[in-house]
């Protein structure tokens, strides 16, 4: 029997994007009933469950976790393709980052690229949730982290170390008592819900890891760069804050560091078919190579 329900698959994404009925209806402006419905008529016509329903919430059932990492990148080229063949004039290569990493690293190069690609339009895009890229609308992103993702391609741009880093009241008492000492006595700024980034740097460290309620989540890694120079936390940061780190606002409190993080090209299997996103793409490792030690 062909399956028909390709208008439904679009609304599955979205649903396990956020694990919840409610939020995905607020995206799509339709009633929790409504999702809920659509759903249900979806996993009928698939013959399996893509959600297990239980009293905490949403979970992705395996064949629903293979659904999505199927669906997602065919749906987001079809997408691509239509606007493409919309557009009378190319389109925009839209490339999505962190705020931090545009005016960091990206920014002071940019204008060689548009001096070698002047038939390249190219986008930024700034994007918070970089764990979400299929999404959000763009053609690549560039991720911080170790690389370990498996839900695109993904290409080392450059590494990029991440150590803890303090303002210069909580640098001055792990000066006075260690760091070992004053972490668990100081919030840990994390990037985003359910990261193990601290946990991971405890275990180089050789250090017992406790999450605490004070712990915080701030996304926006220039946000959480001011909230350690204000002395809220401690975060992994990496030397793209040098600027901080030479003016003396921050401080690096520990040498123990992550050392196969950096920064990471995002994309789907089928981007670089397109001229433009490849002559990024080529352009922007050739920066990254050249910066390499």
């Amino acid at each position: 029997m062909r399956f028909k329900s390709y208008d439904r698959l679009h609304l599955f994404g979205v649903v396990a994007r956020h694990l919840s009925f409610t939020r995905a209806a607020d995206e799509l402006n339709l009633t929790k009933g409504a999702v809920s419905y659509q759903v249900n008529r979806l996993e009928d016509e698939l013959g399996f469950r893509l959600f297990s329903r239980l009293p905490r919430g949403l979970y992705l059932t395996e064949k629903g976790r293979r659904l999505l990492q199927i669906s997602l990148p065919v749906l987001s080229d079809l997408e691509r393709e239509i606007s493409d063949l919309r557009d009378e004039n190319p389109r925009h290569v839209i490339i999505g980052m962190s705020t931090y990493f545009a005016s960091r690293w990206l920014s002071p190069r940019l204008m060689r690229f548009i001096a070698e690609h002047p038939q390249t339009g190219l986008r930024l895009q700034p994007m918070i949730n970089l764990e979400d890229v299929q999404n959000q609308n763009v053609d690549m992103a560039i991720r911080w982290g170790n690389g370990q993702w498996n839900d695109m391609e993904i290409e080392r741009l450059f590494i990029c170390p991440a150590f803890p880093t303090a303002g210069c009241a909580i640098a001055g008492r792990v000066e006075t008592a260690g760091v070992a000492a004053v972490l668990p006595d100081v919030p840990l700024l994390h990037d985003r819900d359910g990261s193990e980034t601290w946990s991971n740097w405890h275990d180089v460290a050789g250090l017992p890891y406790r999450p605490a309620r004070d712990d915080l989540v701030i996304p926006d890694p220039n946000v959480r760069v001011q909230a350690v120079i204000d002395d809220q936390g401690v975060a992994l940061n990496d030397t793209l804050v040098s600027t901080e780190m030479n003016a003396g606002q921050l401080v690096r409190i520990s040498d123990v560091e992550l050392a196969d993080f950096g920064y990471f090209l995002a994309y789907p299997k089928a981007a670089l078919d397109s001229s433009g996103i490849c002559a990024f793409r080529d352009w922007i490792m050739a920066e990254a190579g050249s910066d390499m030690p």
